[in-house]
Parts: C-alpha cells; structure tokens; sequence
C-alpha cells in the first residue's frame, strides 16, 4: 500500500509541474503580444454650406492629409449613411472622420502635429460646428 500511495503522490507533483511549465509560454506569449491601448477619435463635420458638394469634397480631401500624421494608425472617413430614421440617430452632419490610435499620447502629439494644424488652418473655414469623441477601447469586450 505505501508504494501505491508514493506513486501516487509522484504522479501528482509531476502533473501539477507539468501543469505549471505547460502554462509558461502560454503567459509569455501574453505579455509580449497583448494589444496595446487604443484610442478612437471621432470628429463630426457640420459644414457652413451643407448643401455645396465642393465644400464637403474640400473638407474630405483635407481628411486624407491627415493619413500622414505617424501616430494614426487607421483613418476612416465617411458621410451619413442612409439607414432606417430612428429618434436616436442623428444624421445631420455632413462628414465625419474615425481615427485609431495607440495611446491617449499618440491622440496628444497627433493634436499638435504640424499636418494636423495645417489641415485646420486650411480647412477650418468649412465647417460650422464640429464634434470630437474619444474613447478609450475597454479591452474586455473587445474581439
């Protein structure tokens, strides 16, 4: 009987250091690829002409440039979309720009980049209003 139970107890502390070295790269691989912080900045454009096509082409033209700021990792930009009127739904802008970045940081040094200002400088004169919202992405129910 007192073989059995050493044997026991050996095939035990084996499983369980088993266990324990199985997990390692697993915890490794975590912390050296587990994503950054994301930021998403959301601008919405209501331009002073909203009718004219030239002045939202201008403004969307201005937007590219913006592809060039390092710290932006995707920028997307985009007009209202034609979806079912919902008193929840405001579509009365008439551009609207998403842009992904790394870190509210990387949100901070894109504000001052000089690409930045100048697409303010030259494009400001557009819009009548605009709206920003950040948000920082929460991780946990993330995909």
């Amino acid at each position: 009987m007192q073989y059995n139970d050493r044997m026991n107890s050996s095939r035990r502390q084996f499983v369980k250091k088993a266990a324990v070295l199985a997990a390692v790269p697993v915890i490794m691989d975590y912390k050296t690829t587990a994503p950054q912080q994301q930021i998403i900045h959301h601008v919405f454009f209501w331009l002073k002409h909203p009718e004219s096509e030239d002045d939202k082409k201008a403004l969307i033209e201005g937007l590219k440039t913006l592809k060039a700021v390092p710290q932006v990792r995707q920028l997307l930009i985009g007009t209202p979309a034609s979806t079912v009127k919902r008193d929840v739904v405001d579509n009365s802008f008439q551009v609207s720009e998403m842009m992904y970045f790394n870190s509210t940081k990387d949100q901070d040094d894109y504000q001052e980049h000089p690409v930045h200002k100048a697409f303010v400088e030259k494009c400001s004169h557009l819009w009548e209003r605009v709206v920003v919202y950040d948000m920082i992405v929460d991780a946990a129910f993330s995909k």
